[in-house]
């Protein structure tokens, strides 16, 4: 059976000196170290992450996809790679490279790749003209964004055009955690990327939910990294604070968060059988859709595995598994054969 992984994260294999041609700093450097492997690294010396070859080869990526029996990834750009706070036109020349990287891929192996492009989403009117771009002339899926711009909310009237486009173009979006808030406390154990994560997609899901950007835009094809994070599980809360405090949530929109169920989409990246379980009772599967963060640590080793394990109809299983990233994508199974 088919499966699209719609969550995977690539790079190019080398990447400019942007430090030099900006006149700044902060921006990420591979160090190729020893073969196979680099260093991600801030231009300052401070280590990031190290990532091996399958972070940047599509051959290796394939091979490797080949013993997963993963048919098809939707590759996007590490989300570290957003560079939201460099200055626009900076953001603007290094999403275009980023973007342009994807593109080949695709074009070079149709049948096994879809990309989302990134978007320098500080500036509206350069985010658009890149959506534009990707869309209509790199012909990318869709875009990946944070769960947050600069600490600006996803229901902020200036990102509200880029969402008014993405709609008009049918290109779907996707939601990626960051620059965790509060990041700063959770320095220790991991817990920015344990704790912090699951927040950032409550953050981003109850944002574009209480701020009425879902409601204005009903055809907004949109879904959230990790299975929508912490917020499945704190539904309840959601709604109830929304119902007896409507003064404090109810203020851009008047309908219940719960009625937005079918409108958003998930990954199915909750790594426990009875989480993945409960994210079908609440969500219902045509709006989960297999995603593994491949080829990074805290993802899924072998993607579709938990889908794999609970009992589902055929097609419950082929709707996880591939259907729901068809619909999302805006593409059929005959686009990858």
């Amino acid at each position: 059976m088919l499966k699209i992984d719609i969550h995977t994260h690539i790079l190019p294999e080398k990447l400019p000196q942007w430090a030099e041609k900006f006149g700044y700093g902060g921006f990420v450097q591979l160090e190729h170290h020893k073969p196979c492997c680099a260093k991600m690294m801030l231009d300052d010396g401070t280590f990031f992450r190290e990532i091996e070859s399958n972070c940047w080869d599509p051959k290796q990526r394939m091979k490797e996809c080949d013993a997963l029996e993963v048919g098809v990834q939707v590759l996007s750009t590490v989300p570290v790679m957003f560079n939201y706070w460099a200055k626009p036109n900076d953001t603007y020349d290094i999403a275009r490279f980023l973007n342009d990287h994807i593109a080949q891929i695709v074009h070079d192996h149709p049948t096994r790749f879809a990309g989302l492009a990134t978007l320098p989403m500080q500036n509206t009117r350069l985010a658009i003209m890149e959506l534009e771009r990707v869309v209509n002339e790199l012909h990318l899926s869709g875009i990946q964004i944070g769960s947050h711009i600069n600490n600006i909310n996803l229901n902020d009237e200036s990102l509200f055009p880029i969402f008014e486009k993405a709609q008009e173009l049918n290109a779907c979006i996707f939601v990626h955690p960051w620059d965790m808030m509060g990041s700063r406390k959770l320095d220790k154990y991991w817990l920015a990327w344990l704790v912090g994560m699951p927040a950032e997609s409550s953050r981003a899901i109850c944002s574009m939910i209480f701020g009425g950007v879902l409601e204005k835009l009903p055809k907004l094809k949109i879904a959230f990294a990790h299975g929508g994070g912490s917020f499945p599980a704190t539904l309840g809360r959601i709604e109830h604070g929304f119902n007896v405090r409507p003064d404090l949530c109810a203020i851009d929109n008047h309908l219940s968060p719960r009625n937005y169920l079918k409108r958003i989409y998930v990954d199915s990246l909750v790594h426990d059988p009875h989480a993945l379980k409960f994210l079908i009772d609440t969500f219902d599967v045509s709006q989960i859709a297999l995603g593994s963060d491949y080829p990074f640590p805290l993802g899924e080793h072998r993607p579709g595995e938990l889908i794999q394990s609970l009992e589902l109809t055929k097609a419950d299983r082929a709707r996880l598994l591939h259907g729901t990233a068809l619909e999302w994508l805006g593409k059929t199974i005959e686009d990858f054969m």
